[in-house]
């Protein structure tokens, strides 16, 4: 059984979570981990994370709150490819919105995707995301997660 949790990346872990790799097909998908931490260090806003599975780092999350709204965002989720197929992308997405919902005591979390990413489409709609007909800045279609 999965034992998905998450911590904050540091001296400790940083080089393991910057290894972590996706399929080929997926890398037009999303920005690398290296990009991602970059932007995290130039925005204070987004809260970079290691995804483990008991003592295993299997992916890699990004999540923040913005605007004056504070609309949150689960911006950015990656399982190493090693780690695919097998559940734990998912069970990790749930767990991040309970996680993300409780740090910034929201009932509304954001994401957006590519619009070519069927697998992200399916796999967060099976979730409980909604799509809002809208698109970020970037074209990607923007969804919703309320909770209950």
């Amino acid at each position: 059984m999965a034992n998905i949790h998450f911590r904050s990346i540091d001296d400790t872990n940083e080089l393991l979570v910057r290894n972590i790799k996706i399929k080929r097909e997926q890398e037009h998908f999303i920005e690398t981990v290296d990009q991602c931490l970059q932007e995290a260090s130039t925005y204070s806003e987004w809260q970079p994370v290691a995804i483990y599975n008991d003592d295993i780092i299997i992916g890699f999350a990004m999540y923040g709150s913005f605007g004056d709204s504070c609309d949150t965002w689960i911006d950015r989720i990656m399982i190493d490819e090693k780690y695919q197929g097998k559940g734990y992308g998912k069970t990790a997405m749930k767990q991040l919105i309970d996680h993300v919902s409780k740090e910034y005591g929201v009932n509304v979390v954001y994401l957006s995707i590519i619009e070519e990413n069927r697998q992200a489409y399916h796999l967060y709609t099976k979730i409980g995301f909604t799509f809002i007909n809208e698109r970020d800045p970037n074209g990607e279609l923007i969804f919703k997660y309320t909770i209950a």
